[in-house]
């Protein structure tokens, strides 16, 4: 009896034993291996991973830019483009469960050339006196932040002015401006962010710096392709009190964007006032005989006093408003700066598969010169 009692306990462990290597054996994972990462770095700033692994289920991959989040990859493809000059460390998990993993390193490295923000080298340049004249203001945008004379306008313009009033698809932040080798620099970009495609900035002078009458030069290089609305322009500083357009609005320039004649290599000045109660406007333009405005630096400029306002392009006059009717009056007013680049509105359209982003504006100075 002892002895098949003996026995009966052999059997029993045994099971047990054998049930617990069996379980043991379903709980092993096998390590994805031979994890491969082709970085092709493209066009502007984008980077193309291509990524291999034996037993991957997915991949998270975190592409080396401070504060970034990783991303999931459950494919074979992932994009990325790169905004800021820099060496950027690049890291691949090849994913057999949330758990088990190996990773791979990699490093990409981008120049201002490559990123399609290298500025041009020349280009019109003014002088920095005029006779009669005397240099009232100035922003030579010197250093690496802007000067306190410059506020930003965040966000969409929702809910009083959604889309800024012209169905603009950009979000505006701060993040979009930066102050670097002389320049003041505005960048749009395809991104999602607070509910639009499509990122840029805008900064103004409002409450901060406003001018009546004088000579006003900015030298600029301008983004381009299609979509893109770079401008640097004034509005009356009653506007808080008296709305748009009635305050005023003086376009220094402006350009819409696109390869077609008449887009890259044109830029428009215009004038917009109220006509008992009325929009009203009234604008000129002028062609460059070669190239666009993205290919060098040019100065952009208008002569205005208590009867006109003259527009030039590299001192050449191209434009003038006769403003000593009665109702015009808005343009013997105070005005104050605004530069920005929109994306899409009524007048551009929308960007299209010919647009490359990001876009750059880049600002040398601006100057503003009254009467002695």
């Amino acid at each position: 009896m002892r002895k098949i009692k003996f026995l009966l306990y052999l059997v029993f462990f045994a099971f047990i034993g054998l049930s617990c290597s069996e379980g043991e054996d379903n709980d092993v994972v096998n390590l994805p291996s031979d994890l491969e990462v082709l970085v092709n770095k493209e066009a502007n700033g984008l980077v193309k991973l291509t990524l291999n692994a034996t037993n991957a289920n997915f991949f998270l991959v975190n592409f080396g830019i401070p504060d970034s989040d990783w991303v999931r990859v459950n494919g074979n493809e992932v994009t990325n483009t790169y905004t800021d000059p820099g060496r950027y460390n690049i890291s691949v998990q090849a994913h057999a469960s949330d758990t088990e993993f190996i990773t791979s390193f990699s490093i990409v490295t981008f120049t201002n050339a490559e990123l399609g923000i290298e500025f041009p080298k020349n280009g019109f340049e003014s002088p920095l006196e005029y006779a009669g004249y005397e240099m009232v203001w100035n922003d030579e945008f010197e250093g690496n932040t802007l000067s306190d004379d410059w506020v930003f306008e965040i966000g969409d313009g929702c809910p009083t002015l959604c889309g800024w009033g012209n169905n603009e698809l950009q979000y505006y932040k701060r993040e979009n401006t930066e102050v670097r080798e002389g320049f003041l620099v505005i960048r749009a970009t395809q991104e999602n962010f607070g509910g639009k495609n499509y990122t840029s900035s805008r900064i103004k002078t409002q409450e901060k710096q406003s001018f009546k009458y004088g000579r006003i030069d900015i030298r600029a290089a301008l983004p381009k392709g299609q979509g893109i609305w770079p401008a640097l322009w004034m509005l009356g500083d009653n506007i808080t009190e008296l709305g748009w357009p009635a305050c005023g609005e003086i376009d220094i320039m402006e350009m819409v964007g696109g390869s077609q004649d008449g887009r890259d290599n044109t830029v428009h000045g215009t004038v917009h006032w109220d006509s008992n109660g009325n929009w009203a406007n009234f604008g000129g333009s002028t062609r460059l005989e070669q190239g666009i405005f993205n290919d060098k630096f040019h100065v952009f400029s208008i002569i205005w006093d208590d009867s006109k306002i003259v527009w030039l392009l590299d001192n050449v006059p191209y434009h003038e408003i006769d403003t000593t009717p009665q109702g015009l009056n808005e343009f013997r007013e105070s005005f104050f700066f605004l530069f920005n680049i929109a994306v899409g509105g009524n007048w551009p359209g929308s960007p299209d598969g010919t647009t490359v982003f990001p876009q750059h504006m880049a600002v040398d100075y601006v100057r503003v010169f009254q009467k002695n």
